[in-house]
């Protein structure tokens, strides 16, 4: 584990946050923590971390400090970026950015807080909810050689499997490549599934079938028992769905690569957050291709071919 003098700092203990914070516990970990819900403070201070009054008290205690926030201006807004609080925030500190933004805002915040005098390491995690709390993510590191090796053991005890990815916002680039492969596998995942009940098949077979089969992952066997039983309850929701696809879109167009399956998933997951499914997991935009489907036989209906 690291060795300081200080404790480690933890802020954001929201559905990733919390077991990752509380796997760090687990591994003896002295941490100082801080989220805005005094519900998940309680949790971990059950788990035995102290926990701070305010987020600035982190900062004034820890010499690395862990982000797990939901976005840019949640990160800015912990940092005290562009205000004089800042420099005294970030001066002599490592700070790890473990959410998922652009990569271009990372690259600037890692600008920002080595001007001012600290060290940035960019560390995403590859995982939802259930392999967080199993500490089976997969994270992706960038940043100076030596301010990663310095935080890196913290890893060990969140991660199944750490990944050096070179500079910044290397990680983050990485991170946004994992998920459109995995935002155009669950959601042919949820299309296949509606293909299969539509034509009347057994689905619990289905299910059996591709769990058997050389298509088979983690994901793709919790995410169909999903599928299956009609559980919608998030592991990662359409609205954070959403965000990313919007993240990996910017990406694309800043570099012009084409990204076709993700303008699609991108139309789909959209409806599906219209439909009032914006908290619910992402297997819940199988109701968008439903939808779709009962469009096409209102239309069908509609204009029947002559003959």
């Amino acid at each position: 584990m690291v060795q300081s003098n200080t404790p480690i700092g933890f802020i954001g203990l929201g559905a990733m946050g919390e077991p990752m914070a509380l796997n760090l516990r687990k591994a003896g970990v002295d941490l100082l923590v801080w989220n805005r819900s005094a519900f998940k403070r309680a949790v971990l201070a059950e788990a035995g971390a102290r926990v701070a009054d305010d987020c600035a008290h982190v900062f004034e205690q820890c010499e690395t400090v862990l982000l797990m926030l939901a976005n840019a201006e949640a990160i800015d807004l912990v940092l005290a970026r562009g205000e004089p609080q800042f420099r005294h925030r970030v001066r002599g500190r490592t700070i790890v950015h473990m959410g998922t933004t652009s990569p271009a805002y990372s690259r600037g915040l890692d600008e920002a807080v080595r001007a001012a005098g600290g060290r940035y390491v960019e560390a995403p995690v590859s995982g939802s909810r259930k392999p967080a709390q199993a500490a089976e993510l997969v994270a992706m590191l960038a940043g100076k050689q030596e301010a990663v090796a310095a935080v890196r053991p913290l890893f060990e005890a969140m991660a199944k499997r750490s990944e050096y990815c070179g500079e910044v916002p290397a990680a983050l680039t990485m991170k946004l490549a994992v998920n459109l492969f995995l935002i155009t596998m669950v959601t042919g995942l949820a299309e296949a599934m509606h293909f299969a009940r539509e034509h009347g098949l057994d689905l619990a077979q289905f299910v059996a079938i591709v769990d058997a089969g050389p298509m088979a992952s983690d994901v793709s066997r919790v995410k169909a028992a999903k599928l299956l039983h009609g559980d919608f309850d998030e592991q990662a929701s359409i609205e954070n769905v959403l965000d990313n696809n919007r993240l990996i879109a910017a990406a694309a167009r800043g570099a012009n690569i084409a990204a076709p399956l993700l303008d699609v998933c991108h139309s789909l997951y959209r409806e599906a957050r219209e439909l009032g499914l914006g908290g619910q997991d992402m297997v819940s935009v199988v109701k968008a291709i439903e939808a779709r489907t009962e469009r096409a036989s209102a239309r069908s209906f509609k204009n029947p071919r002559n003959g």
